[in-house]
């Protein structure tokens, strides 16, 4: 599995409650591309409508040796799922505060793919206390690591 690109971000300002893997319907220099590792899924969402999934924002460069006929970089890609899964979470969309969210894309076994997580967003003094936690966690690591030594 080779990682194109992450949202690290999202991590930060979202809380991801769950995650589904979906195929992303692309055009050939769009996928030259992605093999380049030329894509960024910053300010990109996922939004439902009449049962289909849609990524928007989504920037994929052009390709370097694409002709006049290159794509156009941050077109609307429709993503690639069953139905239930749409119908599973639009539901879950339907509570106030959840949004779909592009949380990384990858090739596996050839075909690249989108990880959507099903997000929450935080609010200022939750994304503090995650910092926190997370340098705390650091210092009692760093603290056993040289008691060990």
């Amino acid at each position: 599995m080779k990682i194109v690109c992450q949202n690290r971000k999202a991590y930060h300002d979202y809380s991801i409650e769950d995650t589904i893997e979906a195929g992303i319907s692309l055009v050939g220099t769009e996928v030259k591309s992605l093999r380049d590792g030329k894509a960024n899924l910053m300010d990109s969402y996922v939004l439902i409508k009449n049962m289909e999934a849609f990524l928007l924002n989504c920037h994929i460069s052009p390709y370097s040796h694409g002709n006049i006929m290159n794509h156009d970089p941050v077109r609307t890609r429709k993503l690639l799922m069953h139905k239930k899964e749409i119908a599973r979470l639009q539901g879950k969309m339907a509570q106030k505060g959840y949004t779909l969210i592009p949380l990384k894309i990858y090739f596996k076994e050839g075909r690249a793919k989108v990880e959507v997580g099903l997000a929450k967003g935080k609010r200022e003094y939750e994304k503090r206390d995650a910092i926190k936690e997370r340098e705390a966690n650091r210092e009692i690591d760093k603290a056993m690591k040289s008691k060990n030594r």
